[in-house]
C-alpha cells in the first residue's frame, strides 16, 4: 500500500491491490472515472424515500427516471438514470447496460461479466399477397411486426478506458496487446485453443498486470 499526496489533511487515499476480498465504495457511479477512484455518491446525499437500511434500497433508487443528489459543494443535481455507469451494493459493482444492471463477476484489468440483453426482429407480413379471396387482387403495402427475445451475452470491460466489448477472441487478443508476451502466447494458439482458453488467459493477464484501487483511510 502506497501513499498519494495531494487530498485533504484529514484523509489518506492509499492504492490497494485488487483481491476477491476486495469492496468497492457502496453508492451510485455516475461514470467510469468514478468507479476507477472508487468515489460514488454515497447513500446519504442521495435525494430519497427508501429507509437507507433498505436491502432493496438501490433498487427503489435506480426504478426511477431520474436521480438527484446533492453533489459536493451541497447544491443539489438531478441526471437520467439512463446516463449513470452503475452502482455497487455490499462492495459489489453493477453495470447498466440494456436498461438493466449486471454484476461484473470478474474483476481486474480485464473484467468480464453477463449480461441478458433484449433483442429485437422485425419482419414484414402482407396478409393480403398469399390471399386467393382478395377481389380485386390489390396488395396493400406490407406492415413490420416486432418480436422480442431476451438472450445472455458475455462482455469484457477494459479497465483502463472503461470500454465495453463483447467476449470476442479479437477482441481479448486487443486487451492482451497490453502485455506483448502474453499476446503471443495467446496468439500463436489454434483458433479452437484460444476460445477454449479466453477464461484462463483473462486470468494471467489479470495476475501479471495487478490492478490497483485508491482507498480512502480516514486519519
Amino acid at each position: 500500500m502506497c501513499p498519494v499526496a495531494g487530498f485533504a489533511q484529514k484523509d489518506s487515499i492509499v492504492m490497494v491491490k485488487f483481491t476477491p476480498e476486495f469492496k468497492f465504495e457502496d453508492g451510485i457511479y455516475l461514470n467510469f472515472q468514478q468507479v476507477k477512484a472508487n468515489s460514488p455518491i454515497p447513500k446519504s446525499r442521495l435525494l430519497t424515500t427508501s429507509s437507507y437500511d433498505d436491502k432493496d434500497f438501490f433498487d427503489y433508487v435506480l426504478d426511477s427516471k431520474t436521480l438527484s443528489f446533492y453533489d459536493q459543494l451541497g447544491v443539489k443535481q438531478t441526471v437520467a438514470a439512463a446516463d449513470i455507469w452503475g452502482f455497487c451494493r455490499n462492495g459489489i459493482l453493477y453495470i447498466r447496460l440494456d436498461d438493466n444492471y449486471h454484476r461484473i463477476t470478474i474483476v481486474g484489468q480485464i473484467c468480464h461479466f453477463v449480461a441478458t440483453i433484449t433483442t429485437y426482429d422485425t419482419r414484414y407480413y402482407d396478409p393480403y399477397y398469399y390471399n386467393p379471396y382478395n377481389y380485386y387482387n390489390y396488395r396493400y403495402g406490407a406492415y413490420p411486426t416486432v418480436t422480442t427475445n431476451s438472450e445472455m451475452r458475455q462482455y469484457l470491460l477494459d479497465f483502463n478506458t472503461g470500454k465495453v466489448m463483447d467476449y470476442e477472441i479479437s477482441e481479448l487478443e486487443v486487451l492482451l496487446m497490453q502485455d506483448p508476451e502474453l499476446h503471443d502466447e495467446f496468439a500463436a494458439l489454434r483458433k479452437k485453443k484460444k476460445k477454449q482458453q479466453k477464461f484462463l488467459y483473462i486470468r494471467k493477464f489479470n495476475e501479471r498486470n495487478p490492478l490497483y484501487l485508491p482507498v480512502k483511510q480516514i486519519l
